[in-house]
């Protein structure tokens, strides 16, 4: 599965920390076209424009262990998927959520039930995928 990752999680040394034995494989850059990041505690997301990141491939268990970094389980980061362009496949994306990450600038996301929603109609509307960079 893959994961596409633009903060902390680009650094080897920090992946390698966070999945311990779960398998990963660094498997090149991409771009996410739909959000672009924003800085604060921790960088995330928001919506337009654009990210370069990298495309980490990963199993369950360093999903698993992923997740539990970004906080999802607290609600700090959700986790989506976007479609992968030119193929069938689909990224994993965290964005964080901007009120409890001390952003240095003003977010603002459409309305939705969640927080989740909000960040799906954002990249619907912006026909949001990840694209592999050579």
């Amino acid at each position: 599965m893959y994961v596409f990752v633009y903060g902390t999680l680009t650094d080897p040394g920090r992946v390698e920390s966070v999945v311990g034995d779960g398998r990963y494989e660094f498997d090149g850059p991409a771009t996410l076209e739909g959000l672009h990041r924003v800085e604060g505690r921790y960088p995330t997301l928001a919506p337009g424009g654009s990210v370069d990141g990298r495309l980490l491939d990963v199993d369950d268990a360093a999903l698993e262990r992923l997740d539990r970094y970004e906080g999802v389980d607290t609600g700090l980061y959700v986790r989506l998927g976007v479609p992968l362009a030119d193929s069938d496949a689909s990224v994993q994306v965290y964005v964080g959520r901007p009120d409890r990450l001390g952003l240095g600038e003003r977010v603002e996301w459409s309305d939705g039930a969640t927080f989740a929603v909000r960040v799906r109609t954002a990249l619907e509307r912006s026909n949001g995928m990840v694209h592999r960079r050579e």
